[in-house]
């Protein structure tokens, strides 16, 4: 049998690359792989995300729920505008810090992503950050990742990061990214915050994302600025910390419970 030239390169990435052909068109297994891939990415999209799974994760934290002005998913998905604000009267449910920091785990283009990662990427930056005054947790369902600006100034937040589904690709439908912003407010541009992408299980570990964000939040917090003015150059396994998170500190509504 003659050597595949393409092989070597087939090994190293999940792009679809050198397919092969079955007279004009493509094998019967890549034709196929294709539709499944397409489908998933579908799925992810429309799906919807297990909240009160998420929030067993995550306990013994305090976790809030609140929505979007997109009263369902058709129309999150057609209108942005509605997925970039709280709708009314949600933001009665947030507690007022002074916070550090606030993590918002929202919905997204990708309800795998969310289910599959964001609870991990908490936890693990948590770990890497004592000293910290760190809010309750926000669940975001129909949530675009503006929505952090309108949550982090009811919440009173030097720093919000909103850990989001990404757009679901036909080689990952479960990336999710971090978007990082300093005194969050409405109508902030996208220039104001960091972001940390492709945290899936071929990209980007929880772990590895974890000492990436935990970095660019104290960077942030010395220099006192988030997106194109703070430039990540973390070096590898710049923060090995893996302190129990029992010893940040963190702030709960009083009267209320958690997975509200």
């Amino acid at each position: 049998m003659r050597d595949d030239p393409f092989d070597l390169l087939r090994r190293m990435t999940r792009a679809r690359v050198a397919l092969g052909r079955a007279g004009d068109g493509l094998p019967t297994a890549a034709k196929l792989e294709f539709q499944m891939a397409h489908a998933l990415a579908r799925d992810a999209v429309w799906g919807k995300v297990n909240f009160d799974g998420i929030a067993d994760a995550l306990a013994p934290r305090e976790v809030i729920k609140v929505a979007s002005a997109a009263p369902d998913r058709a129309s999150y998905l057609r209108r942005p505008d509605l997925g970039r604000r709280l709708a009314a009267e949600e933001a009665a449910r947030l507690t007022s810090g002074p916070y550090d920091l606030v993590f918002i785990i929202a919905d997204g283009l990708s309800a795998d992503a969310v289910e599959n990662h964001a609870a991990a990427v908490v936890i693990a930056t948590e770990a890497r950050l004592t000293g910290l005054s760190i809010g309750p947790i926000v669940l975001a369902s129909q949530a675009r990742v503006a929505l952090g600006d309108d949550v982090g100034a009811a919440m009173r937040a030097r720093l919000v990061a909103v850990l989001i589904g990404e757009r679901p690709g036909l080689s990952a439908a479960d990336s999710l990214g971090v978007y990082l912003t300093l005194h969050p407010a409405p109508g902030l541009r996208d220039s104001a915050r960091n972001c940390i992408s492709n945290i899936h299980d071929h990209g980007l570990s929880a772990e590895r994302a974890a000492d990436k964000l935990a970095w660019l939040v104290r960077e942030a917090l010395r220099i006192g600025v988030t997106g194109i003015g703070l430039k990540e150059a973390a070096p590898d396994a710049a923060i090995e910390t893996t302190t129990s998170s029992s010893q940040i500190t963190h702030h709960k509504q009083t009267g209320a419970t958690g997975h509200e």
